[in-house]
């Protein structure tokens, strides 16, 4: 029988979950809490399960190593672009710790419902969590600058407002292109950019 723990095990056996902190997130939030009823004993399975609105909760492999690549340290202030199921929102605010804040946003109506019910089932991670039921193509100016974005959808171009909102030293990862990308934002305000192949996405809902 498939649990937690070993799609935990899994994760290492790929070679994809190897820092602590991360390993500790997972460990501390179960997937199942965050897929639909009728797909529980699917939960444990490394692969992305759709939960409505045409979109998915994303692969485990896929998800643990977009938090590898994110880096995410204690106290961190963070952008979710699509919190969608909610499972990676409290991963993250589990990564953030006391003095984190993450700030998700999600465009689909029913999913922000389905979100917010699966978040409030950590409600000692829930109070760390800012969620908003809006698009963040404008990205969110109030709370940054960020030290961390991370997006769940395929974009075709970057909001120029990321970028913006993302401190010196941060990190935003995205898929574009079939692709992760990995920027960082140099003290000089530049980017250095690094592409991983092989990952699919459903696509970024725009603002109509």
């Amino acid at each position: 029988m498939q649990t937690n723990a070993s799609l935990i095990q899994g994760l290492k056996r790929k070679g994809v979950l190897n820092s602590d902190n991360i390993t500790a997130a997972f460990l501390a939030v179960d997937r199942k809490d965050f897929v639909p009823l009728e797909l529980q004993e699917d939960a444990y399975d490394d692969t992305a399960l759709p939960i409505g609105g045409g979109q998915t909760i994303s692969q485990p492999y896929t998800v643990a190593f977009m938090l590898k690549l994110l880096n995410v340290e204690e106290g961190n202030c963070v952008l979710e672009v699509g919190y969608g199921s909610g499972w990676q929102t409290i991963l993250l605010s589990h990564l953030v710790g006391k003095n984190g804040k993450v700030h998700a946003f999600e465009i689909v109506k029913e999913l922000c419902e389905f979100g917010n019910e699966n978040i409030k089932k950590y409600p000692e991670l829930f109070v760390r969590v800012d969620l908003r039921c809006q698009s963040a193509e404008s990205g969110f100016s109030s709370a940054g600058p960020f030290d961390r974005i991370i997006v769940a959808a395929e974009v075709k171009k970057v909001p120029e407002a990321w970028r913006q909102q993302l401190a010196k030293g941060g990190r935003m990862v995205y898929p574009h292109d079939n692709a992760l990308i990995l920027e960082e934002k140099l003290p000089d305000g530049a980017f250095e950019t690094k592409t991983y192949p092989g990952f699919v996405f459903v696509p970024f809902v725009y603002k109509g």
